[in-house]
């Protein structure tokens, strides 16, 4: 017998290296492409600093680095092109007169101004507003708590005796 569960503890401990072996190759098969990627596909933040100046030319409204479209052509190559004259030794402001030269000047981005970040805060208290309206006009109040018969009225009265006589019989 105990030779019995010597060779079935044998058999789990293989069975965990050939576990713990697949899954170390598994996880090296992951990671290995993950480290090899260009530029383009994981550029550094000089890279993006730089990017974010160039209007992307895919067809998309974003910038070089914001774009967001899988495999885009124009930021792809743009990127690499940016990684390439920043490690020749070009400044950002040469390089981004590089990309207006050669696509014309619809294609520099400047930072949003003062205006491009008060917008959407500034819509906020319309909506707000126009929400507050919403409630206070499709509301339902709540209802009014009876404060009971109002004084002076006979056949109120008449009842309330009625309802006290029928009360007063039941106990």
């Amino acid at each position: 017998m105990p030779a019995r569960k010597w060779w079935a503890s044998l058999g789990n401990m293989w069975k965990f290296r050939n576990n713990f072996a697949l899954v170390a190759l598994l996880a090296v098969s992951l990671v290995c492409p993950a480290l090899a990627q260009t530029a383009a596909e994981k550029p550094s933040a000089d890279v993006r600093r730089v990017a974010a100046h160039i209007a992307c030319k895919c067809g998309c409204n974003d910038t070089v680095a914001t774009c967001s479209m899988l495999e885009c052509s124009f930021s792809k190559a743009a990127k690499e092109k940016i990684a390439k004259l920043q490690a020749a030794g070009w400044t950002d402001k040469a390089i981004i007169d590089e990309f207006i030269a050669e696509y014309g000047p619809g294609i520099y981005r400047g930072n949003p101004d003062v205006f491009g970040w008060l917008v959407p805060y500034l819509l906020i208290a319309p909506g707000l507003l126009l929400i507050f309206w919403f409630i206070r006009r499709y509301r339902k109040p709540p209802p009014i708590a009876e404060i009971g018969p109002a004084p002076g009225d006979p056949e109120l009265a008449r009842y309330q005796e009625q309802i006290e006589k029928d009360l007063a019989h039941l106990e």
